[in-house]
């Protein structure tokens, strides 16, 4: 059992969690829970940690058995663990790696197209909609928000584990290809004329959502098939970008379920 924090693999795990360049270096990320960890696929957990007042409370189950786990002092974990109220299990998971073909697999895909989106709350939000709404992929700017980061993850709730995403250098050349292959690509802009209720999302689509504060760049919007807006009362001009990224998934969604 591990009893101190000064011990050389938690102070890895610190590092993981903190730092985006530590996972990328070492192509891991950190998740954190019973249901992560229920959730995890064997193939991609490389480490378990579990608290003393976790094994004491749970037991040792049959999935424990198979990933091996390392038990570490109730004090420790709170050193490695993310949250204010630990469930005292913490999983070392694999990175994923995706391509633009692994979201392109089915015909009339529907996709969300990312760009420099900040907040690690958003990213989740969306895959965890997404997932909901039957997407078939998240693409986003190399300036978008790690989605490894431990806020992200959490705001998943899973969906990590089965939402493809990839990080693309260049937006226009991502978007051209989706274009030459017949997806539509909608802008979310300010400047749009029609609402989005009043589009056809049946066929491909790929959604474009800006950064938080700054929205699209106009080089990105300019790229766009169409614009479109949502509709707004009061003195509202804009919607939370995963708030309005989600209204565009269901929408397709309900357009396709009936």
């Amino acid at each position: 059992m591990i009893t101190a924090t000064s011990n050389k693999r938690i102070k890895w795990l610190v590092s993981l969690s903190e730092k985006a360049k530590e996972r990328k270096k070492e192509q891991v990320f950190l998740v954190e829970g019973s249901k992560m960890f229920e959730e995890a696929d064997e193939k991609y957990t490389r480490e378990v940690y579990v608290s003393e007042s976790y094994i004491e409370k749970n037991g040792i189950s049959e999935k424990l058995k198979k990933t091996g786990y390392e038990i570490v002092s109730d004090e420790v974990f709170k050193k490695i663990s993310d949250t204010r109220s630990p469930q005292g299990i913490l999983c070392v998971m694999k990175q994923y790696q995706y391509t633009l073909e692994d979201v392109l697999t089915k015909e009339n895909p529907t996709l969300v197209l990312l760009e420099d989106i900040q907040d690690p709350g958003n990213l989740g939000t969306i895959l965890r909609t997404g997932e909901g709404a039957g997407i078939d992929g998240v693409i986003m700017t190399k300036d978008t928000v790690d989605i490894y980061n431990p806020k992200t993850i959490r705001a998943t709730m899973g969906s990590i584990y089965r939402m493809p995403f990839i990080y693309v250098d260049s937006l226009k050349e991502t978007i051209e290809k989706l274009q030459d292959k017949g997806i539509v690509v909608y802008a979310a802009h300010l400047k749009g004329k029609a609402y989005y209720d009043s589009f056809d999302f049946k066929k491909g689509c790929a959604f474009l959502i800006g950064n938080e504060g700054n929205g699209l760049k106009k080089e990105t919007a300019d790229l766009a098939d169409f614009y479109l807006k949502i509709p707004m009362e009061g003195q509202v001009e804009s919607l939370n970008a995963a708030i309005a990224t989600t209204l565009l998934m269901y929408e397709a969604f309900r357009q396709r379920r009936s």
